[in-house]
């Protein structure tokens, strides 16, 4: 980082970070309470949506709120749900329908839209832009700036220029600091300024760990007689065993498309299992191929999700700001489903902001009427009732713990008098390599299934390729020493765009990072065993460039 005496500093009343469904609602809230105010949101990504991946089944709920005449206002939410599929995939040719009455309620689509979420920030941007808001894509926020008494003060972006030696080329631009009276974190799943705060005001006392999965994507376009605009298709079972969570979808969007893809839960056991190998096999299903065969994939993209809800939520508020969405852990696993929640939350913290300011705070206090507000709010009350669904399926394994899932749902409706727990976070779950099932995976056939490079091709990633590398070692040591030994260096596979190499040169075995092929997933920094693997924000700009995933 440059030394601060370079940087340029702007001021501002509100500094949001990320311009994600979170973030975008809290600017645009912002600004309808009191457009008078100055507000900054600073997004990693070239341009708004970037960086945005999702299934998506969109739940309005919130946006009715934000925005009741969004319909006139064009959001692009143009294809409703027109019926809920769910196979229990028994085997790689085997399946067995579920019946729409033996569905937890919250999995129930009526009323919803499949949507590319990236078009539906893109459109949240326009809307903030429209009420006065600054937006500043292609900046990365880079650290956290405090005041003298240790409040949040805003934050810094990371320079430009910056050649691998550490040196500042003929290119070099410092970054910017910007600051506010109270800074709003909506970096998404596992930000890194929001890990950051959580540990400083060890916001995570009182809670689990958060639980992740890592969400693996692709749009293909299908044949016109296959496709069923409005279909929402979920899978369970196969290709993951009963002990690893996650499942499969297919949405059937507008134009022929469809969306495909696989989450898996990152507290699966075999250091040997790849999810993006396990993505590939799931499409060769009989109930999968049908659709896909003969079709034409034209994206890719990866993301981590959260899984932790309700027992994983931390306390949302520190001096000078607040936690919003992902980067807090709203999504409610039991719906599959974050935006919504998300949008709500980011709304509730502008109004917590909006109502200090408007009383003459001067910034840097914390707000804790926020967390008050978000209790009241039917985003927590969903994850209240959803509490047990994750847990559940930890404890008594996929099949079983669907089955307590429809009781607790249908039956109680989210109402026992208990709360589960899961207190042992995603990294520690591994086997020994010694210890665990050799998974092989047949080779791609380039047709329906891939590998991984011609895959990050598609995400059209990129990044400045002389700069420091953003995915750093804590010791260089121990993927060699520790992890291949151990695991068998679990980062060859978890990773779904093959940024992790264990290379071996004149008979000796190195480590290597392909950081260019990065496409911001963070399942590296979630399911290193030993937590060795920091991912940092590369140069603004820099990763993935979805265009409507």
């Amino acid at each position: 980082m440059s030394d601060a005496s370079e940087r340029e500093s702007m001021e501002f009343d509100v500094v949001i970070v990320g311009g994600g469904p979170a973030g975008l609602a809290a600017a645009c809230r912002l600004m309808q309470m009191d457009d008078s105010l100055a507000v900054v949101v600073v997004e990693k990504g070239s341009e708004i949506g970037a960086h945005i991946l999702s299934g998506n089944v969109f739940e309005p709920t919130a946006l009715n709120e934000l925005f009741p005449d969004w319909q006139q206002k064009g959001a692009p939410l143009k294809t409703a749900v027109t019926g809920d599929r769910v196979h229990y995939l028994t085997s790689e040719n085997g399946a067995m329908p579920v019946p729409g009455l033996l569905l937890p309620r919250p999995m129930h689509n009526k009323g919803n839209y499949i949507i590319s979420l990236g078009q539906l920030c893109r459109w949240l941007g326009e809307q903030a832009e429209a009420l006065g808001a600054n937006i500043f894509p292609g900046f990365a926020a880079s650290e956290v700036l405090y005041d003298e008494h240790g409040s949040v003060r805003g934050v810094a972006t990371s320079d430009m220029g910056i050649g691998k030696d550490g040196e500042k080329k003929s290119s070099y631009q410092a970054g910017y600091e910007l600051l506010g009276k109270y800074t709003i974190l909506a970096e998404g799943v596992h930000g890194n300024l929001g890990q950051e705060l959580m540990q400083r005001f060890r916001l995570r006392e009182n809670a689990d760990p958060q639980h992740y999965g890592l969400g693996i994507k692709e749009i293909w376009d299908i044949d016109p007689e296959l496709h069923e605009e409005g279909l929402v298709v979920h899978t369970a079972g196969w290709p993951l065993d009963s002990h690893t969570g996650g499942g499969g979808f297919l949405y059937h969007a507008a134009n022929n498309k469809v969306f495909a893809g696989l989450i898996v839960a990152l507290d699966y056991k075999n250091p040997h299992l790849s999810p993006f190998e396990e993505f590939q096999r799931w499409k060769t299903h009989p109930k999968v191929r049908r659709y896909l065969e003969g079709g034409t994939r034209v994206a890719y993209g990866a993301r981590a999700v959260n899984k932790g809800g309700l027992q994983s939520l931390p306390k949302l508020t520190f001096p000078g700001g607040m936690l919003v969405g992902c980067d807090a852990g709203f999504l409610n696993d039991v719906k599959i489903k974050g935006a919504h929640t998300a949008i709500k939350t980011g709304m509730l913290a502008a109004e917590s902001v909006q109502k200090a300011l408007a009383s003459g705070d001067q910034g840097q206090s914390e707000l804790g009427d926020y967390e008050i507000s978000v209790k009241a709010s039917w985003a927590y009350k969903e994850l209240h009732q959803g509490r047990n669904f994750g847990p559940a399926l930890h404890k008594f394994g996929n099949f079983w713990g669907a089955a307590f899932t429809f009781i607790e749902q249908n039956i109680f409706f989210g109402k026992l008098p208990f709360t589960w727990r899961s207190p042992q976070p995603d990294h520690v779950s591994l086997d020994r390599a010694a210890d665990a099932k050799v998974i092989e995976y047949p080779r791609p056939d380039g047709k329906l299934t891939f590998d991984r490079l011609s895959s990050v091709f598609l995400s059209s990633t990129n990044h400045e390729e002389d700069q420091p590398s953003h995915l750093k070692l804590k010791d260089a040591s121990i993927p060699i020493d520790v992890n291949l030994p151990e695991f068998d260096e679990p980062a060859q596979r978890y990773c779904p765009a093959g940024v992790y190499e264990i290379v071996e040169e004149a008979g000796q075995k190195r480590f290597q990072i392909n950081a260019q092929n990065c496409v911001h997933c963070k399942t590296c920094d979630i399911k290193d065993p030993q937590q060795n693997i920091v991912w940092t924000v590369p140069e603004g700009g820099g990763g993935p460039n979805y265009p409507s995933m």
